[in-house]
């Protein structure tokens, strides 16, 4: 969506990040080659296709890192959120990556066996109860899988047939596939490498991912106010001057659900903190052109009615709110998506 209610199609934003994206990793790859063909001792050498399939691997792998970065570095700092718009781009990328790397792989250890390569693969060792022999390039194939079938089921097709739930779930499959391939990088360093330069860098790589993770973690427990509800079953939110203008307050019910309570043109609403797109956190966007923005893709809702202006038709749920005594109560049960919900008028709160 945009900020004109017109679908967001290829634009020069678009435009603009692939290519920062693709020419980065160009220049990635090409560094990688050149410096990896000019520090082997002579009697140390590769081949460029070997040289090849590291680059392709090695870039597969920092691209899924930044991937993975992105959402709890967006949560920390509202720069970042830009890159989440086309984050799914770069997952597609990667899994383009990691396909040239055991498309090369493949033709290079099996593609001369007289078994089907993929045979091959998972016939040449089965020393799964070996550290130091494992057979790391199973862990690797699986990981492929996984990543083709998140590439495939990228598209918002599958996003509106599975439902927003369901596909987050499946897509969050994503850290299967980086466990996965930190220990086909770590088991195949052991086996032939013994720079420590891989290891050290795949160790910090994860650590720094587990880190942000972490990071974004309590700081979104500490942003979320949780709170009780009073006798007749209102929530007190506290005086609208404290939620910025445009902006929104998040709450988390004693239930656990978590309620996003906007201030805006001198009203005051609350709607589901949670994006019908893909689960995105309402409460961190913004009230553009009197309708909530998901700071994740654009998506927008009308405050009063949870529903995204024509032509769309996504809707989330609404809450009862009012303002008495110079405070903002808000109702802890969620009307049915869709639902007008009065907003509480500033101007003619109770005192």
């Amino acid at each position: 969506m945009s900020h004109g209610y017109t679908a967001v199609q290829w634009n020069g934003f678009k435009w603009r990040y692939d290519l920062v994206v693709l020419a980065g990793l160009a220049v990635f790859i090409t560094s990688f080659v050149l410096l990896t063909m000019g520090s082997r001792d002579p009697g140390q050498s590769l081949t460029l296709i070997q040289v090849l399939m590291r680059a392709f691997g090695a870039a597969a792998f920092l691209l899924l890192n930044v991937i993975l970065a992105i959402g709890p570095l967006a949560r920390l700092s509202p720069r970042i959120k830009p890159l989440l718009y086309n984050r799914r781009h770069m997952g597609v990328i990667c899994f383009i990556l990691a396909l040239v790397h055991a498309g090369l792989s493949l033709l290079w250890y099996q593609g001369f066996a007289d078994l089907n390569p993929i045979v091959a693969l998972f016939a040449s060792n089965t020393r799964y109860t070996s550290i130091a022999g494992f057979p790391f390039e199973s862990l690797g194939f699986i990981a492929l899988m996984l990543l083709a079938f998140l590439a495939v089921s990228s598209h918002d097709y599958w996003q509106a047939a599975l439902g927003s739930t369901l596909w987050k779930r499946i897509h969050l499959g994503v850290y299967v596939a980086y466990g996965l391939l930190v220990m086909h990088i770590m088991l195949g360093v052991v086996q032939g490498e013994k720079d420590l330069i891989y290891p050290a860098s795949v160790i910090g790589a994860f650590c720094l991912i587990a880190g942000l993770h972490g990071a974004s973690a309590i700081i979104g427990r500490l942003r979320d106010r949780k709170v009780r509800a009073s006798l007749d079953g209102w929530i007190n939110i506290g005086a609208p001057q404290s939620i910025k203008e445009n902006r929104a307050r998040i709450i988390r019910t004693p239930s656990g659900d978590r309620i996003a309570v906007f201030r805006y043109d001198g009203k005051v609403s609350a709607v589901s903190n949670v994006c019908a797109h893909q689960n995105g956190p309402l409460g961190e966007g913004r009230v553009i052109d009197g309708c909530i923005t998901c700071p994740w893709h654009g998506w927008q809702y009308r405050p009063e009615d949870g529903r995204s202006p024509p032509p769309f038709d996504e809707k989330i749920s609404t809450y009862r709110v009012q303002i008495d005594g110079g405070m903002v109560y808000v109702h802890p049960d969620a009307l049915p998506p869709g639902t007008p919900s009065p907003p509480a008028k500033i101007s003619e709160a109770k005192s």
